[in-house]
């Protein structure tokens, strides 16, 4: 397993609430669902290497954003 990394992160109030709500709707912890949508984003972009995290099951996603 890769090494973790304690980072610091500075966020707008607002963002955190929606994360936190969006975190608990998937049964993930904060720290998991910022992680979540860190790897999906850079795997979108084709900046992340799928073996990392291809044998892992996401968990549920809640509705999406345009529902």
């Amino acid at each position: 397993m890769a090494e973790r990394k304690s980072f610091l992160l500075r966020i707008d109030g607002e963002i955190l609430d929606a994360l936190k709500k969006w975190a608990d709707d998937d049964l993930r912890s904060l720290n998991g669902q910022i992680e979540f949508v860190l790897r999906r984003a850079l795997r979108e972009r084709r900046r992340l290497k799928e073996a990392r995290g291809a044998d892992r099951q996401p968990a549920a996603e809640g509705p999406s954003e345009s529902e």
